[in-house]
């Protein structure tokens, strides 16, 4: 029996429903990546399954002594004590009246060294990323069946990412979580399931192959669409000339035209997406920033000693280490706004620079989201052409109600894009970014990673979006926390493999040494029965294509024939529904057979 099954369940609050008529099933020891735009309704579904809200219709139906633990995003505010005692209080609501006190304590002190936490520590003095170790802690003592993680690398440094996905490998049981981070969804998922549009689609497959699918379904609805509106517009043509629609015989055309009136009313369109142009008027110097020998401290704490770096127009670098080691310290000493207090630093000439604040810190919290971007202006100007405000801020997906909401309304998501929209609305030669990509969901943040890659100026970012600096960056600056930067070619994972590399040795044999043996190795039993089947999957592979095809052509001559969607709409709905399938089984077979042709 599954550990949770929704059936049909609907939740809604005002407008668009965000669940509509959701069908989930969640198995023991599944670990399952749940995606989905910002707003789309992902916390809401966790706290669905927690129990937290109840649905407007549908069944949730759980297991018989279901344990649940929930992380949600946010930090809850009032939590003081000690570590033991706030992980403690987690496992008393839970365990059975004839349990004993040592028993209990036994489990707090296992969990608590499981996950290198000082159990005497003060929760309020931790930082961000240790509070939610705690918190994980006190959901994981009481021995879930099932972990809900909203966002759980959300505010966490690298290390600490690293850490969680490992210790979740390690945990093995069954995971349910919202995350924007490619990595951690790669390395954990088993399965992911994606909310769109209200409603849930299931993808049995690992994150790389769910993109390549995800591409494949949209595009054809794309095109499923497009024809569907073409016949609705020829329709509609015809029904405007009047006379021939009025004859008897032509009722049940009537009947079918209004009929793709109401699909057309019910269809959800795809969220849009964010579109983002970044400016740079002139050529900075060739020399951007230069480092001789800085050193700083704050509050007794070493942040840089004796550092030094060149970075050169079109560098793109990431800075990283641990929360507390003074990346945005690093950040504003290389802009200029701090001075070492011993070396140098020198700018280069023609420097426009943009300053995208981690804390959000440049949004003027009493204006509206077009005061904000505007300052007074209807218009903008980027890269020399003029442009109407309200028109700039759809492409950050701010609609038109949206754009005089106040600051303090708007979501996390939205106060990113609009500091970005902010941001670019002003030319730069030298972008510096802090933390960009926290609460944005992954599409957003892919579209914002291929507008960086292509910009010309120079890039100093700061992040813990591990794929996002893979992608990015030309060269990696990392802070310990005890002053030390080290500068690395490439990102996060060049760096790791610089790290861990061996210094190359040559090995000298004497010449008595005899040959080593060149032989191939016999391949097993097991090995040899998945070769055979492997190779018979590749002889069945270009059959099956041509028998998609075949079907698609003759579904697509179906719905070319005049009379197509005056049938039953039951008919026309399958057929709809049949050609999406097909355009998604057709590219993951030619996938497949790409995989099997070239392993």
């Amino acid at each position: 029996m599954a550990l949770i099954s929704l059936k049909e369940v609907r939740l809604g609050f005002g407008g668009a429903p965000l669940l509509d008529g959701m069908n989930l099933q969640l198995e023991r020891g599944e670990s399952v990546g749940l995606l989905g735009r910002n707003g789309a309704g992902k916390s809401t579904l966790l706290k669905l399954i927690n129990g937290d809200i109840s649905p407007d219709g549908g069944d949730v139906s759980r297991q018989q002594n279901l344990r649940l633990a929930y992380l949600p995003q946010e930090v809850p505010q009032g939590l003081t004590g000690t570590v033991e005692k706030i992980v403690a209080d987690g496992l008393e609501n839970n365990v059975q009246s004839s349990e004993s006190h040592w028993q209990t304590q036994i489990q707090v002190e296992q969990i608590l060294a499981r996950m290198e936490i000082d159990p005497a520590a003060e929760f309020n003095l931790m930082s961000a990323g240790l509070k939610r170790r705690v918190l994980l802690a006190r959901g994981l003592v009481r021995n879930p069946d099932l972990l809900l993680l909203d966002e759980p690398t959300n505010h966490l440094d690298i290390d600490a990412i690293d850490w969680l996905e490992d210790f979740l490998k390690r945990w093995g049981g069954t995971l349910f979580f919202v995350t924007h981070d490619r990595v951690f969804l790669q390395h954990l998922t088993t399965r992911i399931v994606e909310l769109d549009r209200g409603r849930l689609f299931d993808w049995n497959c690992d994150y790389t192959t769910f993109l390549q699918r995800k591409e494949a379904l949209l595009n054809a609805e794309q095109e499923q669409a497009a024809i569907f509106d073409k016949k609705l517009a020829q329709e509609e043509q015809w029904i405007r000339k009047g006379t021939e629609a009025r004859r008897t015989r032509n009722e049940g055309r009537v009947r079918a035209l209004k009929r793709l009136r109401e699909i057309r009313r019910e269809r959800r369109e795809q969220l849009g997406k964010v579109r983002m142009k970044i400016q740079a008027d002139q050529r900075s110097g060739r020399l951007v920033i230069g480092a001789k020998k800085i050193s700083f401290s704050l509050g007794g704490q070493s942040i840089v000693r004796e550092f030094s770096t060149t970075i050169q127009r079109g560098d793109k670098v990431g800075i990283i280490g641990p929360n507390g080691s003074g990346k945005t310290t690093l950040l504003r000493l290389l802009m200029g706004e701090l001075t070492p207090q011993q070396g140098e630093i020198r700018l280069g000439t023609n420097l426009e620079i943009a300053y995208f604040d981690q804390l959000r810190a440049q949004l003027e919290e009493n204006k509206s989201v077009l005061e904000n971007v505007g300052q007074g202006r209807d218009t903008i100007t980027i890269n020399g052409k003029t442009r109407n405000l309200i028109g700039y801020l759809e492409d950050f997906l701010f609609t038109r109600d949206r754009v005089q909401a106040p600051i303090s309304a708007l979501s996390g998501g939205e106060r990113n894009r609009l500091l970005l929209a902010r941001l670019f609305a002003q030319p730069a030669n030298l972008l510096v970014m802090d933390e960009p990509t926290n609460d944005l969901d992954i599409e957003t943040l892919e579209i914002l990673e291929d507008l960086l890659m292509e910009y010309p100026g120079t890039l100093l970012l700061v992040s813990h979006d591990r794929a996002f600096l893979n992608n990015l960056v030309t060269n990696t600056l990392a802070l310990d926390g005890s002053g030390q930067v080290k500068e690395y070619i490439g990102g996060y994972d060049d760096r790791r493999q610089q790290q861990t590399t061996p210094p190359i040795s040559v090995e000298v044999k004497s010449p008595k040494s005899a040959p080593t043996s060149t032989a191939p190795r016999k391949p097993s039993y097991k090995e040899q029965r998945a070769l055979e089947a492997r190779q018979r999957e590749l002889e069945e592979l270009p059959g099956r294509i041509e028998s998609l095809e075949a079907e698609q052509h003759q579904l697509a001559a179906l719905m070319a024939e005049v009379d197509f969607f005056q049938r039953e709409s039951a008919l026309v709905t399958q057929t709809l529904n049949r050609l999406k399938e097909l355009e998604i089984e057709i590219a993951v077979a030619y996938q497949r057979w790409g995989e099997l042709e070239h392993p």
